[in-house]
This record gives C-alpha cells, sequence and structure tokens, in this order.
C-alpha cells in the first residue's frame, strides 16, 4: 500500500496584478491620438498628407489636390476639414481658394505618442 506525503502548507502571498512602471495616457491625450490615427486611418487622407508634403513649402490648394486623388472638390475639402479638425493640417484662405499646409511637428509628435504607447 503507497503513502500520500504530504507537503507542508507554507504562507506564499502572491500578488496577482504588478504594479505601473510608467505613467499611463491620459483620458485627454488617449482622445487626441484616437483622432489623429483616426483622421490619418483613411487612404485618401494618407494620400493628402503624401501630396501636401510633397509640394513648393509643404503646402498646396484644393485644386492641386483633386486630379491626383481623383476625387471630387467636395470630397477632398470634406477628408482636408477631417485633417484640420485633428490638427495635422493648418488652413489659410486666400482670395477664394484654401491652402493647407503641415502643422509643424503634428506628425512627429503622432509618431512619439505611437512610441511611448508602444514602450508601455
Amino acid at each position: 500500500m503507497s503513502t500520500i506525503q504530504l507537503l507542508p502548507l507554507t504562507d506564499v502571498s502572491v500578488e496577482c496584478c504588478t504594479p505601473l512602471d510608467s505613467d499611463t495616457l491620459s483620458v485627454e491625450d488617449a482622445d487626441l491620438l484616437s483622432s489623429r490615427l483616426k483622421a490619418v486611418a483613411d487612404p485618401a487622407r494618407l494620400r493628402l498628407v503624401s501630396l501636401v508634403a510633397a509640394h513648393a513649402n509643404a503646402e498646396a490648394c484644393v485644386c492641386d489636390l483633386t486630379e491626383p486623388l481623383g476625387l471630387s472638390q467636395g470630397t477632398v475639402s470634406h477628408h482636408l476639414k477631417i485633417l484640420v479638425e485633428a490638427g495635422i493640417f493648418a488652413r489659410e484662405k486666400r482670395g477664394t481658394w484654401a491652402y493647407y499646409s503641415l502643422i509643424p511637428g503634428a506628425l512627429g509628435s503622432l509618431s512619439a505618442a505611437l512610441l511611448v504607447v508602444g514602450e508601455k
């Protein structure tokens, strides 16, 4: 007949959750990052960022952007409005035309925010 050997019970405290090592995104930062990511998540908007960045002085008129995208002026204007609201483009009205330019550091700050989130 075999005997069962019982191991002595020890008082082992095991934490179920590890403490955070660094700061996390605040609600406001997460909202801002989310809106910018949504703005550039559309293929037409990514192309707009590329097209504007490739123009002289990194600015372009709506009239310069419709043909390369193959979209109507109204559709391009809608996409540009979303990029302006997300803080990626600045808009300047000159006569009847609107010119759009990249806000300095907007894409860099988006990239930096993604790196910080990825490191956490």
